[in-house]
């Protein structure tokens, strides 16, 4: 267990911080007025319809539950982003649109992404059962296999990185440049709140590959011995 710790530990100590702090900067922001007064369902439309690309923006529940479901072209954003004024508000919600520019554009990595979901869906499920199975059976197939699984989810939160960062990048730009953010604060605020948000997904991904590296050592480990 120790190893485990050494190898995983950073990450999961990161993503705890990570996600206190993209929660925490979301509520500092959540009072700040932005000067063009557009809710996030207003600026989430404007965003997403200046990368040319066609949204239904519906209110969800729960959180910051906000995302964007590209089978459906559909934008759902939690109650205090949809309706909210505020600079984090404004951030989150275009962030979504701009997921939505990148499927409009056919974003590579969003391909690659969409590809593994079906290998991501299957192996979350079972490569602990499998591995775990080789382990205490002493099948070093099985281990591999798991392990092989488990990578997928590695895979996954590494082409994720990408993804988040340019629909970030996107939000930003069009936010500037149509208005809606008008000052060098508001811009700043917006920076804030989405580089909070990114390093939940470095944290995520931080602690997929220390991870890994400690169940692959397990592997290694037993096949030596």
């Amino acid at each position: 267990m120790m190893y485990f710790f050494l190898l995983a530990g950073p990450g999961l100590l990161l993503g705890i911080w990570a996600s206190w702090n993209v929660k925490s900067t979301f509520k500092r922001y959540q009072s700040v007025g932005v000067a063009s007064g557009m809710t996030g369902a207003q600026a989430a439309a404007a965003v997403a319809r200046a990368g040319g690309a066609e949204v239904t923006i519906e209110r969800g529940r729960g959180y910051l539950s906000d995302h964007y479901d590209p089978t459906r072209k559909v934008l759902k954003l939690s109650p205090e982003v949809y309706d909210g004024r505020s600079v984090s508000s404004i951030a989150v919600a275009a962030h979504e649109a701009g997921h939505a520019i990148q499927d409009k554009q056919s974003y590579a990595w969003v391909g690659i992404r969409s590809s593994l979901v079906p290998a991501v869906v299957f192996g979350s499920q079972s490569w602990a059962i499998i591995f775990f199975a080789g382990f205490f059976l002493h099948i070093l197939a099985l281990q591999w296999v798991g392990l092989l699984l488990f990578g997928v989810t590695v895979a996954f939160q590494l082409v994720t990185l990408p993804t988040e960062f340019d629909a970030s990048n996107r939000a930003k730009a069009v936010l500037v440049s149509s208005g809606i953010v008008s000052s060098e604060a508001e811009a700043q605020g917006v920076s804030k709140v989405l580089n909070a948000a990114a390093l939940t997904y470095v944290a995520a991904l931080v602690t997929a590959i220390g991870t890994f590296l400690y169940y692959a050592m397990l592997v290694m480990g037993g096949n030596r011995n």
